[in-house]
C-alpha cells in the first residue's frame, strides 16, 4: 500500500500546502503582514482600495495608479439586470451567504472574461468581482425587506458606498473610517480555510468565479467566517455587563463553546482584534451606548484568565457591525466582502504558477485483503 509522503496532522495544522508572497503570519509574535507590509500600518494609513491593489499587483500604488484602481472598483459596483432579477426571486428569508454563493455563480454567465484564465482577464474579473459581491450583499438586504435597489455612488469610496448601497443614505465620517479598516483587516489571511478551498478550486485550472463560489461555501461555516455572528448573538443574550461573567462561566462550566477566543494560527493577540476592539469602544462612544463593549471587554478579561484564550477577529467585529447598524445575518457575507480581494488575489498567483492540488489521506480502513462473498452469502 502506498504511504503518505508527509506526517499525518488532523485538520492539516501546520502543514506547508503551497508557496505565496501575498500574506506572512507569525502566530507567536502576533504579527500580520500584506505583500511585507505590517497590517497595523496598514490599518492606520491606508484604504481598502489601496490594499486591494497591494494584494493583485503587490506593490503599494502610485497615485496615478491607485485613482485608476479606485475608477476601476467604482466602474463595476453595479448589477447586471438579470443577476438583479435573480436577488428579487429569492425567498424573503434565504439565508444571505446562501443567496451571495448562488448569485456569484449566476454572474458568471454575465462575465465577459469567463472563458479567460490568463492573468490579465483574471484581474478584471477580479476588479468586477470586489464591486459586485459588495452590491450583492447590500442589494438582497434591501429587497428582502421590500425596499427599492440603490443604485452605487462612483464618487464614493469602496466602504461608503457600500454602507450608503446598504442603508440608502450617507454613513457618518467614523462609520466610513471604521468599516474602511474593517475592510482592511479581514482581506487576507494566508491559508485559511476559505483561501485554501479557492485555490483548490483554481488549481484544476476551474475559472475564478467557480473558484470564488468555493470560497464563499467554506466562509459560510460557524468554525470560520459566520463565528461573529455567533458572538453578536451572545453578546445580545447576556444583553447587560452585570451578568456577563456569570454567564460565561456558565458556557464554561458546562464545556460549550464560547466563540471569538482562540485561533489555530495567533498564540498570542490576534493583531485585527487590536484594531477591532478600538473600533469598537469609538463607535459605542458616539453612539452614546457602551454596553456591547462593556459585555465584551468582561468577557475577554475573564477568558484571558481562565483559558489563556485572546480574542481573535470574530470578537470585536461583531459589536463594531452592531454599532454600525449592520443585520448579524450580513456579519458573513460581509467578510466575504473584503475577503474577495484576497481571494482573487490568490486565485491569480495560483494560475501563474499552477499545480494541481492532490493531498493524500491516511487510510484507517480494513486491510485490502478482504475476500468479496456474493450477495447470498453476506
Amino acid at each position: 500500500m502506498a504511504e503518505a509522503k508527509s506526517a499525518f496532522k488532523e485538520g492539516l495544522e501546520d502543514i506547508v500546502a503551497t508557496s505565496s508572497s501575498i500574506c506572512y503570519i507569525d502566530g507567536e509574535k502576533g504579527i500580520l503582514s500584506y505583500r511585507g507590509y505590517n497590517i497595523h500600518d496598514l490599518a492606520r494609513h491606508s484604504t481598502f482600495e489601496e490594499t486591494a491593489h497591494l494584494l493583485w499587483f503587490g506593490a503599494l500604488p502610485t497615485r496615478p495608479e491607485l485613482e485608476d484602481t479606485r475608477r476601476q472598483m467604482a466602474m463595476y459596483r453595479g448589477l447586471p439586470r438579470e443577476v438583479q432579477d435573480f436577488l428579487w426571486g429569492m425567498p424573503k428569508e434565504a439565508v444571505p451567504m446562501d443567496v451571495l454563493r448562488t448569485a456569484v455563480s449566476h454572474l458568471s454567465l454575465f462575465d465577459p472574461d469567463l472563458k479567460s484564465s490568463t492573468r490579465e482577464a483574471n484581474v478584471r474579473k477580479a476588479f468586477r468581482l470586489t464591486g459586485q459581491v459588495a452590491a450583492i450583499v447590500a442589494a438582497f438586504h434591501r429587497l428582502r425587506q421590500g425596499m427599492s435597489y440603490v443604485e452605487p455612488r462612483p464618487d464614493l469610496s469602496h466602504a461608503a458606498n457600500f454602507l450608503y448601497m446598504l442603508n440608502g443614505e450617507m454613513p457618518s465620517v467614523m462609520a466610513q473610517r471604521a468599516f474602511d479598516v474593517a475592510l482592511i483587516l479581514h482581506a487576507d489571511h494566508e491559508l485559511n480555510a476559505s483561501t485554501f478551498a479557492a485555490r483548490v478550486t483554481a488549481a484544476t485550472l476551474s475559472d475564478m468565479h467557480a473558484a470564488v463560489v468555493s470560497g464563499i461555501g467554506c466562509l459560510k461555516g460557524p468554525l470560520h467566517g459566520g463565528a461573529n455572528e455567533a458572538v453578536m448573538k451572545m453578546l445580545l443574550e447576556i444583553g447587560t455587563p452585570d451578568r456577563a461573567e456569570a454567564h460565561l462561566r456558565n458556557l464554561l462550566a458546562n464545556k460549550l463553546k464560547v466563540s471569538g477566543f482562540g485561533h489555530r494560527v495567533y498564540t498570542t493577540e490576534d493583531p485585527r482584534a487590536t484594531h477591532l476592539r478600538r473600533m469598537s469602544e469609538d463607535l459605542s462612544r458616539q453612539k452614546g451606548d457602551l454596553r456591547w463593549f462593556d459585555i465584551s471587554r468582561i468577557l475577554e478579561t475573564v477568558m484571558k484568565k481562565e483559558k489563556r484564550l485572546n480574542a481573535n477577529v470574530d470578537f470585536y467585529s461583531a459589536s463594531t457591525y452592531y454599532m454600525l447598524g449592520i443585520p448579524i445575518d450580513l456579519y458573513t457575507p460581509i467578510f466575504a466582502v473584503s475577503r474577495i480581494s484576497g481571494w482573487t488575489a490568490h486565485i491569480i498567483e495560483q494560475h501563474a504558477n499552477n499545480r494541481l492540488i492532490r493531498p493524500r489521506a491516511e487510510y484507517t480502513g480494513a486491510l485490502p485483503d478482504q475476500s468479496y462473498l456474493p450477495i447470498e452469502q453476506r
